[in-house]
């Protein structure tokens, strides 16, 4: 009895751990209430009582993560005490993401926010438009054609975040190949010794992340991010980070509430599961 408790404790320790889902934020791949066994050493064993990991690997696009909760009530609980979410990892160190007000992930690719799309506007605005860039300092973007008594001229995403501010409903400046305005913008994914530019967009999620996760002091003034009282237009983070979402976009358990999740903060990849009330998914491999 002493050994087979010993194996199952071993076996906890050291290869795999066991959750409950606890909502329905993961249907329908994972129901409430069902039981998952995971894999520790998916991306590389974390040590216990330690966020040093042993043989790290990167976390796939699509898994189904467990990991602690990276914005605890209290920053100074360990990370290995701290609650526990399970959600999909939807965006891996580097990736950028199109994600809208609410940080949705929409159907929509930028390369980068500094990615050049042509847009139209009525050419009785054209006086104002130049008077805007000049204003913010827009230059290099040449007069494309004219079409239906509408100018084309290409911008990239920040620039016509920039112009629409200015412009404050003044004029319509309309993507060429998309039928409505997108209020998404493109987030980037930090990923450990790359720099990522700081945007009125994201300086609000950088700011967060420096504080919890990087042990600096940041705060934000206007769209201005300020990393130990000086402001920088750009930060070079010391990990790698993930965009975790849940299937259903009811459930606010995701990084929609949390933000970024460090790679100090996984566990494992959702593997098995070993108990359901549902006929059929004994056993079953989770996807």
């Amino acid at each position: 009895m002493l050994t087979a408790v010993v194996l199952v404790l071993l076996i906890k320790t050291f290869a795999f751990t066991s959750c409950t889902i606890p909502s329905t934020g993961m249907e329908n791949s994972l129901y409430q209430g069902e039981r998952v066994l995971v894999n520790k050493w998916s991306y590389g064993f974390r040590v216990p009582f330690s966020t040093w990991r042993w043989l790290e690997k990167p976390v796939g696009k699509g898994d189904i993560v467990l990991f602690n909760n990276p914005s605890p009530r209290s920053l100074q609980t360990m990370v290995g005490n701290r609650e526990l979410f399970i959600s999909r990892c939807v965006g891996i160190p580097g990736d950028t993401l199109m994600l809208n007000e609410e940080l949705l992930l929409t159907d929509e690719h930028v390369l980068s926010p500094d990615s050049k799309s042509l847009y139209v506007y009525p050419h009785t605005a054209e006086d104002t438009v130049l008077l805007a860039m000049q204003q913010l300092g827009i230059t290099g973007n040449q007069l494309v054609g004219y079409m239906d008594e509408r100018y084309i001229r290409s911008f990239s995403h920040y620039e016509y975040y920039l112009l629409e501010q200015k412009l404050a409903g003044k004029v319509s400046l309309l993507p060429l190949y998309q039928k409505e305005v997108s209020k998404s913008h493109p987030f980037v994914i930090p990923a450990k010794g790359r720099s990522v530019k700081v945007y009125p967009w994201n300086v609000t999620l950088l700011c967060n992340t420096i504080m919890r996760h990087e042990g600096k002091r940041a705060s934000v003034k206007g769209d201005t991010l300020l990393v130990e009282d000086k402001p920088v237009s750009a930060y070079t983070f010391e990990k790698n980070y993930y965009w975790m979402a849940s299937n259903n976009p009811i459930n606010l358990c995701d990084s929609r509430l949390f933000g970024l999740v460090p790679d100090d903060h996984l566990i494992g990849k959702a593997w098995r599961i070993w108990f359901s009330s549902r006929k059929g998914r004994f056993f079953e491999r989770v996807q």
